[in-house]
């Protein structure tokens, strides 16, 4: 006999074809959707009602178009931020400008809160340690 376990959603999760049942006694067999387990669109969306699942479809199709969005800002500013780093140096700056980083810091958290200065940190880590290192420098004169 096999064992009912339930989902979060409220149906019983049964082991996919070519799987172990969840006693091990029974081989696992495909379960057509009912009211009982998630068909394709509930799986999907978590929703059995039509209009929702289309709405959360069209809501995540946005969400992606925006995560590709920003994958590809992160990657233009990391390379600008090398660049910057390897232009300040190759002139004899310095590696890093902390009032610079305090700013950029300062202006996620003001934006959104916490989260903002992790997200700050991780913008400034994306680009820290690949500028090239610096020309060893001669000492001038005597010490």
């Amino acid at each position: 006999m096999m064992t009912n376990v339930m989902e979060q959603s409220g149906g019983p999760i049964r082991p996919e074809a070519g799987q172990p049942a969840v006693n091990g006694s029974e081989p696992a067999v495909p379960v057509p959707p009912t009211a009982g387990n998630a068909g394709p669109a509930e799986a999907q969306t978590g929703t059995e009602e039509p209009s929702a699942a289309a709405r959360i479809v069209q809501i995540r199709e946005r969400i992606d178009e925006i995560d590709h969005a920003l994958i590809t800002l992160w990657q233009e500013r990391a390379a600008l931020s090398q660049e910057v780093g390897t232009t300040r140096m190759a002139s004899g700056g310095t590696r890093l400008v902390l009032s610079r980083e305090r700013e950029i810091l300062e202006r996620f958290r003001v934006a959104l809160g916490a989260d903002g200065t992790q997200l700050a940190l991780l913008l400034l880590r994306a680009a820290a340690g690949r500028c090239e290192p610096r020309p060893a420098v001669r000492p001038r004169g005597p010490r």
